[in-house]
C-alpha cells in the first residue's frame, strides 16, 4: 500500500501550474500518493507555525520562524526578479511621507511582502501602521480610503492599475537593486520528521511535476486559469510565467544564497527570530 500524504498550497495560477503534472495524473509516485489541498497562504503560514502540516506552501518570511522543524525544497519556490515582485500601490493623488500616521495594508503578518516592506521601510526611515488584510482585499481598501497604500501580491501584480491606483515600490525590483538578488517570496517545504525516503520522493515528484507543465505548457495554462479569479488568458499567461519557470524547477545557488540573504536582513531588524541552526535544502 501507498504512503499517503497531502500537499498544501494556495489556490492561484502559479500554484495551480506547478501540480498541474500531480493533478492530471501524468505524475505519479511508485511508493507515495499525493493528495492536494488549497488555502490562502497566510492561512498555510499559521498552521504550519502551528507544525500542523507535512508538506506545504509557506511565505519564506514564515520559514524564519520555522526553519528548526521544516526543509526547503529546491524546487517549487517563487521568486520576484529585477522587474518585478510584491508592489506598493496607492491611490493617484496619495502622498507616501514619514508620518507615523500613514497606513499601509499587508496581506498577513508572515508573508514575504510583509517582511520585505518592513525591512524596506527600516532603510527609509519610515514607521507606519502596518494593518494586516487578506491580500483580494487590500485593493478595494486603499480605493476607499481606509488605508493609504499597500502591498499587493498575486494577480493584483498586474491589474492594479486598472484599478486606478499608482506604483509606489516594487519590491523585486528594489530588493534587486539592493542584494544583486531574486527576491525569495514563496517556498515548499517538508516537515522534517516524515523521515529521508519521503522528503526525497516528494522533492522528486513534485520537480517532475513542474517539468512536465512547463513540457505541456498550454494543457497546464488551461488547468491554471481556474484559479486564476478572473483575469484574463493573456495575465494569466504572463503571471504564470514570472513565478514558475527554470527558477522553480530548482532554485539553484542564487536562490538560496537570496532566501539567507532575505532572513538575515530580516534578523538584523528584528523582524525574524534568530534560529539554533542553518537552513535545510533538499535536492
Amino acid at each position: 500500500m501507498k504512503r499517503s500524504f497531502t500537499i498544501y498550497h494556495s489556490p492561484d495560477a502559479d500554484d495551480a501550474f506547478m501540480f498541474y503534472g500531480l493533478v492530471s495524473g501524468a505524475v505519479e509516485h511508485p511508493d507515495y500518493e499525493f493528495k492536494h489541498e488549497l488555502s490562502d497562504i497566510e492561512s498555510l503560514n499559521h498552521r504550519a507555525l502551528r507544525g500542523e502540516l507535512e508538506i506545504t506552501a509557506v511565505s519564506v518570511h514564515a520559514y524564519g520562524h520555522l526553519q528548526d522543524r521544516y526543509s526547503i525544497l529546491s524546487c517549487g519556490a517563487s521568486m520576484g526578479e529585477s522587474s518585478y515582485g510584491p508592489r506598493l500601490v496607492a491611490r493617484p493623488d496619495a502622498k507616501f511621507g514619514s508620518g507615523s500616521n500613514l497606513k499601509i495594508a499587508i496581506p498577513g503578518k508572515y508573508t514575504s511582502a510583509a517582511l520585505a516592506l518592513q525591512i524596506y521601510c527600516v532603510g527609509q526611515g519610515i514607521k507606519p501602521q502596518i494593518m494586516p488584510i487578506h491580500f483580494d482585499e487590500i485593493i478595494s481598501a486603499i480605493q476607499e480610503g481606509q488605508v493609504d497604500a499597500g502591498v499587493i501580491i498575486h494577480e493584483g501584480q498586474l491589474t492594479y492599475e486598472k484599478s486606478g491606483l499608482k506604483l509606489l515600490v516594487d519590491f523585486g525590483a528594489w530588493w534587486w537593486d539592493k542584494t544583486g538578488l531574486p527576491l525569495p517570496l514563496g517556498v515548499n517545504v517538508v516537515r522534517k520528521d516524515i523521515g529521508v525516503e519521503a522528503i526525497s520522493a516528494v522533492a522528486q515528484t513534485l520537480r517532475s511535476s513542474i517539468e512536465h507543465s512547463l513540457a505541456h505548457r498550454k494543457e497546464a495554462l488551461e488547468y491554471a486559469l481556474s484559479y486564476g479569479r478572473g483575469i484574463s488568458a493573456e495575465d494569466a499567461d504572463q503571471f504564470v510565467g514570472m513565478y514558475v519557470n527554470q527558477r522553480t524547477i530548482d532554485m539553484g545557488e542564487e536562490g538560496r544564497r537570496a532566501i539567507v540573504r532575505f532572513l538575515e536582513e530580516g534578523r538584523r531588524y528584528g523582524l525574524v527570530p534568530p534560529s539554533s541552526g542553518g537552513i535545510e535544502f533538499v535536492e
